[in-house]
């Protein structure tokens, strides 16, 4: 049952883009499209959710044994720049395809905050791994929801006039704003749940 929390709370309650607000530059520049914001929704979940575990799994049996914890941001943003290169390479000798259909959303991935956030994130919560990559991987769904959402609407207020004064990023960053106090009416969810399974 935990672990249906962290799933909820990480992909409605606490979304990564809308209630935490990392992330936002692929919120913004990825957005106009549905099928460009599904690409990079996917992309982001192998990655995030295989960060994760990679810099989990220094923190618990590097960093903290030998009390290296100032090196925590340093060593993660290495970590997450070396797997997106790595995963770059393997995925163009092992699927050439599905190398061409991620194109530019792996390199941008490295300067995704959310990613860095994330692994961050699960320390500063004492997860354990289970919980860490059940985290990672629900954040990561919020934040495609969040971006497939937003890049739906955007396609939307192509169709209609929009006054003068509120063309471009004016209207995109109110709809944002929308966005985010429509995702605010979860936060009560995740108190609730606790409440009914007894968790509290």
């Amino acid at each position: 049952m935990e672990y249906l929390l962290i799933f909820i709370s990480a992909i409605f309650v606490n979304n990564i883009i809308l209630s935490q607000f990392l992330g936002i530059c692929p919120f913004l520049g990825v957005s106009k499209k549905i099928d460009t914001a599904l690409g990079m929704g996917a992309a982001v979940a192998f990655v995030m959710t295989l960060a994760t575990v990679v810099t989990w799994l220094v923190q618990i049996y590097v960093l903290n044994p030998f009390n290296l914890q100032y090196l925590q941001t340093l060593a993660f943003i290495l970590i997450i720049a070396a797997l997106v290169q790595m995963v770059e390479i393997i995925l163009k000798k092992v699927s050439p395809a599905l190398y061409q259909a991620l194109g530019i959303f792996l390199p941008l991935i490295t300067t995704n905050c959310a990613v860095l956030g994330v692994a961050i994130l699960v320390i500063q919560k004492d997860f354990d791994l289970i919980q860490s990559v059940v985290y990672a991987f629900s954040t990561a769904i919020g934040f495609s929801l969040a971006l497939v959402v937003f890049a739906g609407i955007r396609e939307q207020l192509e169709l209609v006039r929009i006054p003068k004064g509120m063309r471009g990023m004016a209207v995109v960053m109110i709809t944002a704003g929308l966005l985010s106090l429509a995702f605010m009416g979860f936060s009560g969810v995740d108190g609730g749940l606790r409440t009914l399974f007894g968790l509290d």
